[in-house]
C-alpha cells in the first residue's frame, strides 16, 4: 500500500461536490487496504496513544458551531484490535504506548473515511500525534513502514494550510489569500524535489508563513506519511490541489 497525506476537510467536506469527487476517485484508484491507520491532527497526546478499537465507541465530534446534522453522522468500521498489536509491537521497547478506549476517530479521520469509503468495511485505527517535532515524526513513520507490506493505508491528515485565524471570506468558493497561496506553490514545489529538508525546515523557510500555519499541527501529519513510504525523497504524486475556503487542499500519495 502506499502512504498518504491528506487535507481532510471540515464536515461540510462532504457537501463539495468537487472535493468529493476527487477523494472518490483517489479511493478508487487505491488498491483495497486490509487496514486503515489515521494520524490526524485533531489528536495530539504524548506518548503514542492507540485509540478505540471496538466500532460501538461514539466517534469524536471535535467541533463546534455545525448544523446539527454534523453532529448525527455515523461511521461504524471494524474496530482493527490486531493492527493495534502490531503498532505496539513494532515501537522499541523503551517507549511507552498508551491505550484510549474511549477515544474513536475524530473528524480529521473519519470526514475523508465516510466519502473514500463509504461502506465502512474496513478495519480502522486512529494513533496521536506523540510530538509536532518533524524528525520524530519522520522516525515514527519509519517504524510503522512494515505495516504497508501487510496491507495497511497509512493516512497523515491534516491540511497544507489552516490558517483559520486570518480568512476574511469564509465561503467555500473563497479567493485564496496571498499567504496561502504562496506557501501551496512552495509546498508543491518541495514535493516535487523531494526536499525533505525544506518541508522540515517550513516554519523558517516557507513563504506565507506564519499566517499559513499559525500552529503546526496540521501539516505535522506529513511526516509520518513521508516517514513510512519507501523514500522519504522521492516526488509524490500530487493527487489533489486547489483550494477550498481559501485554503490549500494540497494532498500527496508516496509509494
Amino acid at each position: 500500500m502506499p502512504s498518504l497525506f491528506l487535507s481532510h476537510g471540515a464536515p461540510p467536506l462532504v457537501d463539495d461536490a468537487r472535493w468529493v469527487g476527487q477523494l472518490e476517485k483517489w479511493s478508487q484508484d487505491l488498491p483495497t487496504p486490509t487496514a486503515i491507520l489515521m494520524v490526524s491532527a485533531h489528536w495530539e497526546s504524548a506518548p503514542l496513544t492507540i485509540g478505540a478499537t471496538d466500532s460501538t465507541v461514539p466517534l469524536t465530534y471535535d467541533f463546534g458551531g455545525f448544523p446539527e446534522h454534523y453532529y448525527r453522522v455515523r461511521y461504524d468500521a471494524p474496530g482493527a484490535a490486531d493492527l493495534a498489536a502490531r503498532i505496539e509491537a513494532l515501537m522499541p521497547g523503551d517507549q511507552a504506548v498508551r491505550h484510549d478506549p474511549r477515544r474513536r476517530l475524530d473528524h480529521g479521520a473519519y470526514v475523508p473515511l465516510t466519502v473514500m469509503y463509504p461502506e465502512a468495511r474496513i478495519p480502522v485505527l486512529q494513533i496521536s500525534l506523540p510530538t509536532l517535532d518533524p524528525e520524530k515524526l519522520l522516525d515514527l513513520g519509519r517504524r510503522l513502514r512494515p505495516l504497508r507490506d501487510e496491507g495497511v493505508l497509512i493516512v497523515g491528515s491534516g491540511f497544507t494550510t489552516h490558517g483559520l485565524p486570518f480568512l476574511t471570506d469564509m465561503r467555500p468558493n473563497a479567493n485564496a489569500p496571498t499567504w496561502s497561496k504562496e506557501f501551496d506553490a512552495w509546498a508543491a514545489e518541495r514535493f516535487a524535489d523531494g526536499d525533505v529538508e525544506s518541508l522540515i525546515r517550513f516554519r523558517d523557510v516557507a513563504p506565507g508563513m506564519p499566517y499559513a500555519h499559525p500552529t503546526i499541527e496540521h501539516w505535522s501529519p506529513l511526516f509520518v506519511a513521508l516517514g513510512a513510504s519507501d523514500n522519504p525523497e522521492q516526488k509524490g504524486d500530487q493527487v489533489i490541489d486547489g483550494f477550498w475556503m481559501g485554503l490549500s487542499k494540497r494532498s500527496l500519495q508516496l509509494a
